[in-house]
């Protein structure tokens, strides 16, 4: 199935918030639709996600980037993926889908064996540099198929 690219009006359309705060935006491939969610994203998760974005992608340059299931992907071969993004209602969850491999592992634990969690809060600031540790050591890792 070819992918959908999105379309200018896809993403100048007004993004209809989920339960939780997360924004629904057209499923598609590139930064087009990544930076449409981010630019959606209420309050300050929205800084929060320009700035994981940001450290993503200093971090891993050729890193590719998608929306599927209303959540920021990225990976590198646009196939697999080793991070994903979602607005809860009182934090950002960031998965590792290889999390499990990742030293320190991330703090939340998953019912899916590989996976942890990251959760940041609007109070309480994010530790950067380690969060960037665990974006390129992700990377390195196999990535999950979605």
């Amino acid at each position: 199935m070819p992918r959908k690219i999105p379309t200018k009006a896809d993403t100048n359309a007004t993004p209809k918030l989920l339960s939780g705060g997360n924004p629904q935006v057209p499923k598609g491939y590139g930064n087009v639709p990544v930076q449409a969610y981010i630019k959606a994203m209420p309050g300050w998760k929205r800084d929060v996600g320009q700035r994981i974005d940001e450290i993503v992608v200093e971090t891993v340059p050729d890193v590719q980037k998608a929306v599927k299931w209303n959540s920021p992907l990225y990976g590198l071969d646009g196939k697999t993926w080793f991070l994903g993004v979602h607005c809860l209602t009182k934090y950002m969850k960031v998965a590792f889908f290889r999390g499990a491999s990742l030293k320190p592992a991330p703090p939340v634990a998953s019912k899916h064996e590989h996976v942890r969690y990251f959760h940041i809060t609007e109070d309480e600031p994010f530790d950067e540099k380690q969060f960037a540790r665990w974006v390129k050591q992700a990377s390195k890792l196999p990535g999950e198929k979605m």
